[in-house]
């Protein structure tokens, strides 16, 4: 399969949905990777997460992630010792005229319907590097830039994340309950998972 280009570059297919808006409300489920997963933030000792003072950091930053950006809540995650998981809610308030919103989404719907395969690339591209304020990528990207500017500034020059992260929108069919189980048992599950790196995010 030949993978698309922008500007004359092959470039890896982005993980996001095409037509999904990323800023809109809705319950996410996001895992963050370490580069090449080396295992920065801890070890997993006898099914118990033993964080590393990265790792502290990585989940302090985490919390406080609730000071930086409005409308979202964060509910169960965890830190483990390449990867993190966790479920975002984003919860802004709904605009008073619904009519002119329905309006606008059907308008943008009948645009994209008539993009080129070519054209929902750049915009996918685009919207990676230059984030929605308030979206799934502008909330990962800024927890990964505190997390990395710590370390850079505390001697940990070696540390990097993964460039992407991996999403999936928790649908009103009765998953919520089992990706916080999933999350909740990940440091049970670690010898899978380690030995598995697709297990990293479901």
């Amino acid at each position: 399969m030949i993978k698309p280009r922008f500007q004359g570059k092959y470039r890896v297919e982005s993980t996001r949905l095409p037509n999904r808006n990323y800023a809109a409300n809705g319950w996410y489920f996001i895992t963050i990777c370490t580069k090449d997963c080396f295992d920065h933030f801890g070890q997993v000792v006898s099914g118990q997460i033993k964080l590393s003072e990265i790792g502290e950091i990585a989940q302090k930053y985490w919390v406080q992630i609730l000071n930086h950006f409005q409308d979202i809540q964060i509910d169960t995650y965890v830190i483990m010792p390449n990867h993190v998981h966790r479920i975002v809610v984003i919860d802004k308030p709904l605009s008073p005229n619904v009519e002119t919103l329905q309006c606008n989404i059907s308008i943008q719907h009948d645009r994209i319907q008539q993009e080129t395969l070519c054209d929902v690339t750049q915009r996918q591209f685009m919207s990676e590097i230059f984030p929605k304020p308030g979206s799934l990528s502008a909330i990962a990207r800024s927890y990964k830039s505190a997390v990395t500017r710590w370390c850079r500034e505390n001697g940990y020059e070696n540390f990097a994340w993964q460039p992407r992260f991996y999403d999936h929108i928790i649908r009103a069919d009765g998953s919520l309950d089992q990706i916080r189980e999933y999350i909740i048992y990940n440091p049970i599950k670690w010898d899978k998972d380690k030995n598995n790196p697709t297990n990293l995010w479901m």
